[in-house]
């Protein structure tokens, strides 16, 4: 728990924000001590959000929702604790605070205040939480990605679901400061079920399982599905124009992940127009080509 202390103390101070210290100094320390008594490794402590408004985040491997704490004010020294009352600290020395329940885990974040008070700031509760499945469309139709190399598959995901957590909680904690956060976290959302249940991730972790290096995805979805993930695509070029301006404390994708990412979703694009699959390796050997000619 002191490295994790120490580790965002220094963040706030490398940044230009030492007025911050003590709030995120006493959040984390609560977060991590919840973490190591109620949650599941692995554990992990970042900074991000922006320099204007960082967000530090704990997160576990378990998805139970950490107790919520109510707007009683406290007895009076008990703001000195550092630990043992749950996310009552946090509560109060944040300007805006929450947890992010994800496939494999949860993430509890805080925006530090500049100073402590009695006065509880209300948590919100987002994520992939359960929902009911929906009926499967009636014009299904089969695409086939071939030769998806599994670790740029791997980094897509991960990528995908931190830049869909960023623009989230930015919209959650500083929407005014924010708005194409927001919009960006709705386009993310309206597709988010489409990309999680419908471009072959099951099969993805099956060849990682047999150590295999590539797969071949044979996905079926409703056209309309495989049309709309074009958008997909649009906002991805979005959000990298967006983490560039805003000086998010994350980065924009590389041009190996914007390589992978066009052709990857592409895919689905194209063959719901009627063309034939293109594998990777060819797409790879039509862009050495072109860079030739």
């Amino acid at each position: 728990m002191q490295d994790a202390r120490r580790w965002v103390v220094g963040t706030c101070h490398d940044i230009g924000r030492t007025e911050l210290v003590e709030c995120a100094e006493l959040g984390v320390s609560e977060l991590v001590t919840n973490a190591l008594l109620h949650g599941s490794p692995p554990l992990t402590v970042r900074v991000r959000g922006t320099w204007e408004h960082p967000r530090v985040e704990v997160r576990d491997g378990s998805r139970d929702l950490p107790v919520m704490p109510d707007e009683t004010p406290p007895d009076e020294g008990d703001l000195l604790l550092t630990f043992g009352r749950g996310l009552s600290i946090v509560a109060r020395c944040s300007t805006a605070w929450g947890v992010s329940v994800e496939e494999d885990g949860k993430v509890v974040w805080f925006v530090p205040a500049a100073q402590s008070g009695e006065q509880v700031t209300p948590g919100v509760v987002t994520g992939d939480l359960a929902s009911p499945a929906s009926a499967p469309a009636p014009d299904e139709m089969r695409i086939d990605v071939l030769g998806v190399p599994l670790e740029a598959f791997v980094d897509f995901q991960r990528h995908h679901r931190e830049l869909r957590r960023e623009v989230r909680l930015l919209a959650l904690a500083n929407q005014a400061d924010y708005p194409l956060a927001k919009d960006l976290s709705d386009l993310f959302g309206d597709l988010d079920r489409d990309l999680r249940e419908g471009i072959g991730a099951g099969q993805i972790e099956e060849a990682l399982r047999a150590g295999r290096a590539t797969a071949d995805l044979r996905v079926a979805m409703p056209r309309a599905t495989a049309v709309k993930i074009g958008r997909f695509i649009e906002l991805l070029e979005l959000a990298d124009a967006f983490c560039r301006e805003e000086r998010l404390l994350s980065l924009a994708r590389t041009a190996d992940q914007q390589r992978f990412q066009r052709w990857f979703l592409g895919e689905f694009v194209r063959q719901a127009e009627g063309e034939r699959p293109r594998a990777w390796q060819d797409a790879a050997v039509s862009r050495r080509q072109s860079s030739v000619s």
